[in-house]
């Protein structure tokens, strides 16, 4: 088991060569990591991405004080998720709450809420299915980058092609082999790609690598689903359209807002886009890790304002995708985009102040 934790601690952590041009990570040979990515569908696939279930099942087993059977209840529908759940009481919050245990585990530290963006792939047979899962894909990326993990391997979180509409098996082009312990959708190549290799590439371009987003927040124990955010959203109608400029966002909501006072320090976080909800105040203070964001502490200004830019992205996202947000994903992706840019411009400002000094 030892062993086993330590391969998947170093995939995550991306110790390995980069190859100098980008490539597609959806073959084989690629080591497991546990990635909150699968979701139950209208047949059983819960077996089809067995390579994953294995590196959660073992780090989930080195700590698992909520008694949760397995992974694969996190998989299914409620009414059988909720008899393996263990102790967890809301089945909908399952797979979150096995995925920040067994991530808590394998890194023998505190939970780390990037996995909180991670969002279900949508079945590939609905409406803007496409779009969404590249989404969903991109967005997956720009985390693993965000912690050093090679940002490629968000293309191991597809799915299969879409079936027919109306078909009366509702199979499409599943499987579900439960003793294929890599997963049935790699050995039989039926994953799908929902992005490229150099759209990826794109897309992480400018994410910071920083491991000092590792948050000092204790492990979610009682498996409740992350707060929802309740700010009122405003829809950016040049993105409901389909306007992918990332000028949309920037004309809508200033970026340049003054740091503001609060009782327990100054909110650094100046950003003020407001989709999904307004990003949560970037708290400085006085101690070691002095930057603190929904009560998760930092020792960088700069990952604790990615953390916010990603915890309002993630607001966003849910609000997109549940429909209480018109205008798909698409605008979420540019306005963290916004924000992470307006984050660049307070660090450079400090930079200048500290030189100044």
């Amino acid at each position: 088991m030892k062993y086993e934790t330590t391969t998947l601690l170093i995939t995550m952590l991306n110790l390995v060569f980069a190859a100098p041009v980008a490539e597609p990570k959806n073959k084989f040979t690629i080591p497991p990591v546990p990635k909150r990515m699968l979701r139950g569908r209208e047949v059983p696939q819960e077996h089809s991405h067995n390579r994953f279930l294995d590196g959660v099942r073992v780090n989930l087993n080195l700590d698992n004080p909520n008694k949760i059977q397995d992974p694969v209840f996190g998989l299914l529908g409620n009414a059988a998720a909720i008899t393996g759940a263990g102790s967890i009481s809301n089945p909908d919050c399952l797979h979150q709450a096995t995925a920040d245990q067994a991530f808590t585990n394998a890194k023998a530290a505190n939970n780390i809420t990037e996995i909180q963006a991670v969002q279900q792939h949508q079945d590939p047979a609905s409406p803007n299915a496409a779009a969404i899962n590249k989404a969903i894909v991109l967005s997956l990326a720009k985390q693993l980058a965000s912690i050093g993990a090679d940002p490629q391997e968000a293309l191991l979180s597809g799915t299969f092609a879409p079936g027919k509409i109306g078909d009366p098996t509702a199979a499409g082009n599943t499987c579900d082999t439960e003793n294929d312990s890599p997963g049935c959708i790699f050995t039989q190549n039926l994953i799908v790609d929902d992005a490229t290799a150099d759209e990826i590439s794109a897309a992480v371009a400018g994410v910071s690598n920083s491991t000092s987003a590792v948050s000092t927040s204790s492990s979610n124990s009682t498996g409740e689903c992350a707060a929802a955010v309740t700010s009122t959203i405003t829809a950016i109608a040049a993105v409901a359209t389909g306007s992918s400029s990332n000028a949309s966002v920037a004309s809508t909501a200033s970026a340049s807002a003054a740091p503001s006072t609060t009782a327990t320090g100054t909110n650094v976080q100046t950003f003020t886009g407001t989709l999904g909800g307004a990003a949560p105040p970037v708290i400085s203070s006085a101690g070691n890790r002095p930057f603190s964001v929904n009560g998760d502490t930092f020792v960088g200004e700069g990952a604790a304002l990615q953390r916010s830019c990603s915890v309002q992205h993630n607001a966003c996202a849910d609000a997109a995708n549940s429909g209480t947000l018109a205008g798909g994903e698409a605008q979420c992706e540019t306005q963290e985009t916004a924000c992470n840019a307006a984050a660049g411009e307070v660090e450079k400002k400090l930079r200048r102040g500290a030189m100044m000094i």
